[in-house]
Order: C-alpha cells, then sequence, then structure tokens
C-alpha cells in the first residue's frame, strides 16, 4: 500500500471516487513484482501509480478495473504467459499472476493511511475467494482485534486469529470455501546509528537511499550535528541510554554503534540486547569486541544474548574508505531484515 498511498490521498482530496485498487495476490514462475504489489487507477486507467507486473498485463487490469468500477463487482484476474511472448508482456520466463481488483474501500484505506503516518502496524484482509457476495470484503486487524471492516463475528475472530499466526503478506483460507488475502502493512525498517562518526555520515546517507528511517544518536554535539547530517529523519542529541529509553527500539530496528567510546556505545547496545531489534552491529577489532563482551558479560549479559552482535561490523568485502564500510554495513542489515522474515 505504502507505494500508492501518497497518489491515493492526492486524488481523494481532489474529490475523486472512482478508484480501482489492483493487487498481486499469487504468482508462479518468474514474476516482475512480488506478491502484494499493488497498481491503483482511475476510471479508464486516467491516473495511474503502481504496477502489477512489467508490460501490457497493466492495460488488462485497468480494462477489468474499469469494469469493476462500473458494476461494483470485484474480480480475480489470472495471467499465464507462454516463454516466447513473456518478455513482451513483463513477465519473465513463463511466469504467471493472479491479480485481485476491487473498488477502493474508503474506511480500510483511512486506517491504512494512519498506520503508515503513525508507524504502526497492522492486516488489512480482504476476501478473494468465495460466495460472490462475500468478494471484496474487508476488514483491518491491528493489535489482536479489528479496528475497521466486517466480514461476520465469527469470521472476524477468525481473522484475528489469522493475522496473529503470519507476518508474511499473502493468500489464506480463513473458512471452508473462504480464502482472503492478508495485506501486512509496517514501517520502513530503522538504522538507528549510535555515534556520528565520518562512517556515520556515509551509513546514514546509503541507508536513506535503500529506504530505511534514519535515526543517529550522540551526545557529542560537534558529532552529531545537523550541519553533518542535514538529511536523517531524527538526530538526537542526547546519551543513547535516555534517548533509547524515549524511543524504544522495535523489532523493526537496526542498531549500529560506531564512536569507539564504551561510555557511548556500550548503553545503547544494552539497550538493544534487551530489545527485539532484528540487527546489532559495533564497529571495532577482533581484539576491541573482546573487551566489548567483557564488559557485556559482566553486566550480566549471557553468551546466546552476546551472539546476536555482529562484529567485527559489516559483510567482508575487503572494505577500507568510511563509503566501503558503509557500504558493507548496510549489505548485512539488509540481509539479517531479509532473513528475519518480518518484511
Amino acid at each position: 500500500m505504502q507505494e500508492v498511498i501518497d497518489d491515493l490521498s492526492g486524488w481523494l482530496s481532489e474529490g475523486e471516487t472512482a478508484i480501482a485498487l489492483a493487487t498481486v495476490i499469487r504468482t508462479w514462475g518468474s514474476a516482475p513484482r512480488k506478491v502484494g504489489a499493488k497498481m491503483a487507477f482511475t476510471a479508464g486507467g486516467a491516473a495511474i501509480s503502481g504496477s502489477v507486473s512489467g508490460g501490457c498485463v497493466e492495460g488488462a487490469v485497468i480494462e477489468a478495473g474499469s469494469e469493476t468500477l462500473a458494476t461494483g463487482r470485484p474480480q480475480l484476474l489470472h495471467f499465464g504467459v507462454a516463454d516466447e511472448t513473456a518478455w513482451g508482456v513483463g513477465l519473465a520466463c513463463g511466469g504467471t499472476i493472479d491479480v485481485f481488483v476491487v473498488p477502493l474501500d474508503r474506511v480500510t484505506f483511512d486506517v491504512a493511511r494512519r498506520w503508515i503516518d503513525e508507524g504502526r502496524s497492522g492486516a488489512l484482509l480482504t476476501v478473494v475467494r468465495g460466495p460472490e457476495s462475500w468478494l471484496g470484503r474487508k476488514l483491518a486487524v491491528e493489535g489482536g482485534a479489528v479496528v475497521a471492516g466486517s466480514m461476520g463475528a465469527e469470521l472476524d475472530a477468525a481473522a484475528v486469529a489469522l493475522a496473529a499466526s503470519t507476518w508474511q503478506s499473502g493468500p489464506a483460507q480463513l473458512a471452508e470455501g473462504v480464502e482472503v488475502f492478508v495485506d501486512w502493512l509496517r514501517p520502513a525498517p530503522a538504522l538507528v546509528i549510535i555515534g556520528g562518526a565520518h562512517i556515520a555520515v556515509a551509513l546514514a546517507r546509503l541507508a536513506r537511499v535503500l529506504g530505511y528511517r534514519t535515526v543517529v544518536i550522540d551526545p557529542r554535539r560537534a558529532f552529531g550535528s545537523a550541519a553533518r547530517f542535514p538529511e536523517v529523519d531524527r538526530l538526537i542529541q542526547t546519551w543513547p541510554e535516555k534517548a533509547l529509553a524515549e524511543n524504544p527500539l522495535a523489532a523493526e530496528s537496526a542498531v549500529v554503534t560506531l564512536s569507539h567510546d564504551p561510555k557511548i556505545d556500550d548503553p545503547a547496545l544494552r539497550a538493544a540486547l534487551q530489545s527485539e531489534a532484528f540487527y546489532i552491529g559495533a564497529l571495532g577489532s577482533r581484539k576491541t569486541h573482546a573487551k566489548r563482551i567483557e564488559r557485556l558479560s559482566a553486566a550480566g549479559f549471557g553468551d546466546a544474548q552476546l551472539a546476536r552482535i555482529h562484529a567485527p561490523v559489516g559483510l567482508d568485502i575487503g572494505a577500507q574508505e568510511p563509503e566501503e564500510i558503509a557500504l558493507a554495513i548496510m549489505a548485512e542489515v539488509v540481509r539479517e531484515w531479509r532473513e528475519s522474515g518480518k518484511q
């Protein structure tokens, strides 16, 4: 939803009401867009945002969507392409996709907009197979409860349980003869950088390019200054212990300590080890890290907890310059994020 949310908000603010939303709900073989990819468009494709493939499938989806807007009936579309024509329509190597097209539901859209604006997580569930009168029914689940929409009391309870059982977006069986698409919306991953050293400048810039929310924490104003970090999402000029107590780390957080000062790095590592952060990295040599482990062990952390710390930080690419070190760190962060299954 994030890929089309701003355009949708703009169209709605201009008074547009005839808007269709198409979602890739299943793929086989090689497909250019993953499950959950979206395309929003107005009647006849006068305005388009996002995509569901890499070629003329969009034209067929818009045609079907215009019919859906006219009739109010959602449609489940299936596209399969032979190898010899696959590239022409953007479905590489004969891939196939299912796309569900439905009129935009304003109630659940407003909930999704709030989740995105407030950095909250939630799941939108849409009936994609089942009795015709049920197709397109939606509800929003947040914090183990339905916050918008309904499929009926019994199915609502099943929907809450289903959302709690999966972190991945995708189709799922809700009840006999009823399939839903579970569309998880989560905050973009955040990279929390402790210490505004030269590497941090390059790392914050690269993380932002990759779509991460960026936070720099450094009590030393000469290092943690707006002049050094003009584009980070948050610059916190206080000690990490205080900063992370007021801004707790979440499961979508990665933490990297770069200050080389135990008075700054160690409190941040203690907070990170007590959190659900998906990545913890610490700059320093093996000798430096051995001393760090001794201090953290003395503070009561066990071997399993300490094994979460990536040190020396970053993938081994032979990095030497600050920008190369930043690249190595960011590559390791991205790998851990993808393997975490939280996206």
